[in-house]
C-alpha cells in the first residue's frame, strides 16, 4: 500500500485542503483531508473510481454543485452528508464559508458489483452506515498511519453490496440465491491465507486463482464459512500468534511481523480482541498455567 499527502489526481481545486492522506489497495483507494476556515473554494472532481464522499466533521455555509449526469445541489453542507459520483461522471463545485474534515471511499468499476454501474449521482444529508465505515477509516489511517489491504477491500465490497441493496429500495429479490464455495475452494482459499500470512493479503490474492470476482469470492466464501475473509485472516494470524507465542521465544514485535501486522501496537489490540488476553500474558501462561 502506498500513502502520500499531496494533491491527488482528480481532484482540481483553486485550494487544496491539508492533511490530504490516502491509501490504495488492488480495487480501490481511501482519502482524507481537513480544511480550516476558508471564504471560497472552487473547482472540479473527476474521478476514475466510483467515488462516495463523506462530510465527517463540519461542513460548509454553501454548497452547490453540478455533475455530468444531470444532478445538482445548492445548499449546506453538514456533518454526516454523503454523496456519490460515478466513474467518468465529473462534478463543478462552489463552497462558501467552509471548514470541514471529509473522507473519500473510491471503488474500481471493474470491482464493484454490476449494478452500480448503473447509478448516477446522489446526496443523502445522513446515512449512517456509510457514515461510520468513513469515520472508522479515517480514524484508523490517522492513528496508525495505514490501513490493512484485506480490511479495506472487505470494507468496499460490503459498501458496493449496501449501494446496489439501497438502489434497489431494499429489494431482497437476490437474496434467495446461495453463495458458497465449495470445500475444495474453501481448503484451497484457507491454504493460501496460511502461506501469505506474513504479508498483506487482498480480497483479489483470494479471488484470481478461484477465477471468480472479487465480490462473488466475498459473497461465496461468507456463504461457505459464515466468516468474512477479513474475519478469516484475522482469526488465523491470531492462531499463528498464539502459538508463536505459546512455543518459542521470538520477541513479540517479530511475532507480529510474521504474523502481518507492522504496527505492535495493533498487533496488542488485535491479540486481545480474539484472545481476551495482551500477548504478554498470553506468553506468561506457559510459566503460570492455564488462565482463567
Amino acid at each position: 500500500m502506498q500513502q502520500q499527502k499531496t494533491k491527488i489526481e482528480g481532484w482540481q481545486l483553486n485550494l487544496a485542503p491539508r492533511d490530504h492522506m490516502r491509501i490504495e489497495w488492488s480495487g480501490g483507494r481511501f482519502e482524507t483531508a481537513r480544511r480550516g476556515r476558508t471564504r471560497g473554494v472552487e473547482g472540479r472532481i473527476a474521478p476514475d473510481f466510483h467515488l462516495i464522499m463523506v462530510t465527517l466533521n463540519g461542513g460548509a455555509a454553501h454548497h452547490a454543485f453540478r455533475t455530468d449526469d444531470g444532478f445538482r445541489y445548492e445548499g449546506r453542507d453538514v456533518k454526516g452528508m454523503v454523496s456519490f459520483l460515478p466513474a467518468g461522471c465529473s462534478r463543478e463545485l462552489v463552497l462558501r464559508d467552509v471548514a470541514w474534515e471529509w473522507g473519500a471511499i473510491a471503488i474500481d468499476p471493474g470491482v464493484g458489483s454490476p449494478q452500480i454501474l448503473g447509478r448516477k449521482s446522489f446526496l443523502i444529508n445522513r446515512d449512517d452506515f456509510i457514515y461510520g465505515m468513513t469515520a472508522q477509516m479515517s480514524g484508523l489511517l490517522h492513528r496508525d498511519g495505514g490501513l490493512d489491504a484485506t480490511y479495506c477491500s472487505t470494507m468496499a465490497l460490503a459498501l458496493c453490496e449496501y449501494l446496489m441493496n439501497r438502489g434497489e429500495g431494499g429489494s431482497s429479490r437476490g437474496a434467495k440465491v446461495k453463495y458458497a464455495l465449495t470445500r475444495r475452494q474453501v481448503r484451497d482459499t484457507y491454504d493460501r491465507i496460511d502461506a501469505g500470512l506474513a504479508e498483506p493479503i487482498a480480497i483479489s490474492d483470494l479471488s484470481l486463482p478461484l477465477g471468480i470476482s472479487e465480490g462473488h469470492f466475498f459473497r461465496a466464501f461468507r456463504g461457505a464459512t459464515g466468516q468474512t475473509p477479513l474475519e478469516a485472516i484475522s482469526s488465523r494470524r491470531m492462531e499463528r500468534a498464539a502459538r508463536l507465542l505459546s512455543e518459542t521465544d521470538l520477541p513479540i514485535i517479530e511475532i507480529a511481523a510474521l504474523c502481518g501486522i507492522a504496527s505492535p501496537s495493533h498487533f496488542a489490540r488485535l491479540f486481545r480482541s480474539h484472545t481476551g488476553h495482551s500477548p504478554s500474558r498470553w506468553r506468561d501462561k506457559r510459566l503460570a498455567g492455564p488462565l482463567v
